[in-house]
């Protein structure tokens, strides 16, 4: 693991000095080599869907781990995409003189080896690379053993493009011990990996936040929330609601609980059931929803659940204030929305709620680094420091102070 990891700290002294139009270029060569390769990608990747399928893995991991022609190209399409974003790295960020004379530049810096820890996801391991390279980063790579063989033919692909170039295949590569074992030792190789970045299950992040000696950036569950107020657009809350819940039932963005204002329960909820009821959600409710509907009762845990399937938490709430109490309580502070026309409430829930992405008027399914403009994302940050919410190139930089002097001394 040491020797290994030494190389990757060795290769990020040169990804740091890469020219940017160079790594655009590269980049570019990625992106082809995936749509080149995709018959490879897509026979790797049918051999975890099979023991996805032999290991009754749910549909929702399922639906993750798949990787067809279009899910390959839009891939490619992504790592385009990155490398037409403006160069993040050296870029002044403040600059100032001082009274002895010096002047200071404020300046963005790659971070240098990161480590990233991640599950099912499979185009997680292009979208990561491609990320760090541009960035300026090396990216030391550890997926989950049902995407194994998909994450292993996609970096061979890209580190392919690396050799080609006579650079080190260390500026991209998987971890080569992906045991437990094998996890729990980078996370403690603070003298080369720089930042470690989990994404995945709770269970996950909380073993790498507890256990970890290099800086951790965690990317939590998501229990998102969407409240629909009594001065609500029906057709908008309904459009809204049903995306947020069943485009993708297994992404993080996905709502896990609605909450509905008493004053227009009676006449919102037999709809919504009516359109869930079409898209195979299963529906568990609070009391007073179910003397509305006819739907499973919800307890607490279904509160504090994040599903990641086609089942759905209701709550009838008294207003804004229940609301952001709700979600405040129960909500991971991942992505969190409100349903209105009355500005003066839309504001207040956005105010009050203390996630880092909330929304008025659209689905939480939007939280992603490609919707948000960044190319893709290594994660969502849940973090408030120092990266929150879609985490893309900038969020992978750090900084650091140039002083131009002339001779100056300290009194």
């Amino acid at each position: 693991m040491e020797i290994f990891l030494e190389k990757a700290k060795e290769a990020s002294s040169i990804c740091a000095a890469l020219d940017p139009n160079v790594k655009n270029s590269l980049l570019l060569q990625m992106a082809e080599a995936l749509r080149n390769n995709f018959e490879r990608i897509e026979k790797e990747n049918q051999k975890d869907m099979n023991y996805a399928k032999e290991n009754n893995l749910s549909s929702a991991l399922q639906d993750r781990l798949l990787l067809d022609e279009k899910r390959i190209f839009a891939m490619a399409d992504s790592i385009v995409q990155i490398a037409g974003l403006k160069e993040p790295v050296n870029r002044i960020l403040e600059g100032w003189k001082v009274d002895s004379g010096l002047n200071i530049q404020k300046v963005t810096v790659p971070i240098g080896v990161i480590g990233i820890i991640y599950e099912s996801r499979p185009n997680v391991t292009s979208d990561t690379a491609a990320l760090c390279f541009k960035s300026s980063n090396v990216c030391v790579l550890k997926g989950g053993k049902e995407a194994q063989n998909s994450n292993e033919i996609i970096a061979s692909i890209l580190q392919d493009v690396l050799i080609a170039n006579d650079l080190p295949k260390e500026m991209i590569s998987l971890l080569p011990d992906a045991s437990r074992e094998g996890v729990n030792n980078l996370i403690k190789q603070d003298k080369y990996v720089d930042l470690i970045i989990p994404r995945g299950g709770e269970g996950l992040i909380r073993h790498v936040s507890e256990n970890a000696t290099v800086s951790v950036v965690k990317h939590d569950k998501g229990l998102c929330h969407t409240y629909i107020d009594e001065d609500a657009d029906f057709d908008k809350a309904l459009k809204v609601s049903i995306n947020a819940k069943c485009r993708r039932v297994g992404i993080c963005g996905a709502m896990e609980t609605l909450l509905v204002h008493k004053n227009i329960a009676d006449s919102i909820l037999p709809i919504l059931k009516t359109e869930f009821d079409a898209h195979g959600t299963e529906l568990r409710g609070c009391e007073k929803s179910r003397d509305i509907i006819d739907v499973h009762l919800a307890d607490e845990k279904d509160f504090d659940t994040e599903y990641l399937e086609n089942i759905l938490s209701l709550k009838i709430v008294d207003d804004v204030a229940e609301a952001i109490g709700h979600v405040s309580k129960y909500g991971s502070g991942h992505s969190d929305a409100i349903i209105t026309e009355n500005y003066t409430i839309a504001e207040q829930f956005l105010n009050g709620v203390d996630s880092a992405c909330v929304y008025l008027n659209a689905s939480t399914q939007f939280t992603d680094g490609g919707e948000f403009g960044f190319g893709a994302e290594v994660g969502i940050s849940t973090n408030k420091l120092h990266s929150r919410g879609p985490m893309g190139i900038n969020d992978l930089t750090t900084y650091k102070y140039k002083v131009y002097g002339n001779g100056q001394t300290r009194a």
